[in-house]
């Protein structure tokens, strides 16, 4: 996930990672607040050595919200 795509889908992302990773607080998403940089590092000080583990559910999210974007799309122009 690039860092503009994680800016651009922050307010989707920061509610499912609080649904997924229940150790993020709200004063650790708004400290990110759509910074990928500070998130990365939050996941590192609650997460340590589980941090590769949140990074792979971040990169399938992302994939996930892309596929749905593109199917989207393509439904709408078929109409």
């Amino acid at each position: 996930m690039n860092k503009e795509q994680f800016k651009g889908n922050w307010h989707q992302f920061k509610g499912e990672i609080k649904k997924q990773w229940g150790e993020f607080t709200d004063n650790d998403l708004l400290e990110a607040e759509g910074d990928y940089d500070k998130f990365l590092g939050i996941v590192q000080k609650r997460y340590g050595d589980r941090k590769e583990e949140v990074e792979r559910w971040m990169e399938d999210w992302q994939e996930r919200n892309e596929i749905l974007a593109r199917k989207a799309t393509e439904s709408r122009n078929q109409i």
